[in-house]
This record gives structure tokens, sequence and C-alpha cells, in this order.
């Protein structure tokens, strides 16, 4: 069974999807203003990563550079079927009452999910 990512695991995650790899002097640079997390403690934290295949790494001179081997899309794939049972709409419902959204904010996910429609009517057209 897979491990879902803990929260502090998440934050590591979102910075390696922004700069898909780095040595924890990168990951701890960019998270240290907004967390406070010391070196050793993100250093500890990517080799648990490591050991339960969050991340890889690999020897650059007397560093490791670390890369995730989750997507984004993974990760919230697995979020959605453990939290809603694969329900996006209860998803989708539960994120727009829970969240103060802006009528710009509103018309992007419009205009995405008429995206999302439009690649969908493609797919199928291009299975016929």
């Amino acid at each position: 069974m897979e491990t879902a990512p803990t929260e502090r695991e998440m934050e590591i995650l979102k910075v390696l999807w922004a700069i898909e790899e780095g040595s924890v002097r990168d990951v701890h640079a960019r998270l240290e203003p907004s967390s406070g997390l010391h070196f050793n403690t993100i250093q500890t934290q990517l080799r648990i990563m490591d050991d339960k295949g969050l991340v890889a790494h690999r020897r650059q001179g007397r560093s490791f550079l670390y890369r995730p081997l989750r997507t984004r899309e993974e990760v919230s794939s697995r979020f959605l079927h453990k939290v809603y049972d694969g329900a996006v709409n209860e998803l989708m419902l539960n994120m727009l009452s829970s969240e103060k959204l802006s009528d710009k904010e509103l018309s992007e996910l419009e205009a995405l999910i008429a995206e999302a429609r439009q690649k969908k009517g493609r797919t199928r057209k291009g299975r016929k």
C-alpha cells in the first residue's frame, strides 16, 4: 500500500515540482523563509521521503540531488480517491463552498471546465 505524503512532505514535493531537481540546500532556501525549518530537518525529511518512494536521489559531487517520483496529478488523484472515493463533483462542491472565490476566479474555473469539455470531445471523435 502506498503511503500518502504528510503535510511537510507535500511542502517539499511542491518545491521539487517547481524546481524539478534540487539539493537539500535548494529545498531549504525555498522553504525556510515561510516554514522556519532547519537544514537538518529538511535533510532528514528528504531521506525519509526517499525511503518511502516519494523522491529519488542521485549523487553530484558531495551532494545528493533529489527529484520527485510522483507528479502533482498522481498525488491529487490519490487524494481524490482516498477522501472522495473518486467523486470529482463532491470535491469541487466542497472546494467551492469552503473557499471565497472572486468572480474572476469563478470565470477562470468555468473556462477550464469548457476547455476540458472540448478536449474530451476531441478525444471521443478521435476514437470513432
